[in-house]
């Protein structure tokens, strides 16, 4: 699998950018993507040193368009660790 085709996007939240200042990266992936080819991919992207991936599937939830009822997407996230020292800029210019 093709490094653009594991990682999908980075996740931006409150939280996500939060975990930036314990070198902890967050990304949404592929569903069929496992943690060796999640670091492999980040490695070859981003020129870092991966040391730990979490992986965690998130589950759809209910959203309601008037009187109907449907589900979001399910989606495969990706936290990943990096070395002390290494670093990923996702804005362009970081704090």
């Amino acid at each position: 699998m093709d490094a653009h085709n594991v990682i999908i996007r980075p996740v931006v939240s409150e939280r996500s950018y939060s975990k930036m200042e314990e070198n902890k990266y967050t990304f949404e992936v592929a569903k069929n993507a496992n943690k060796y080819q999640i670091k492999d991919a980040v490695e070859e992207l981003f020129n870092v040193k991966v040391t730990r991936v979490n992986t965690l599937t998130v589950k759809p939830k209910t959203k309601r368009v008037r009187y109907v009822a449907g589900k979001t997407r399910t989606w495969k996230k990706a936290v990943v660790t990096l070395r002390e020292g290494d670093a990923i800029e996702i804005f362009g210019s970081q704090a």
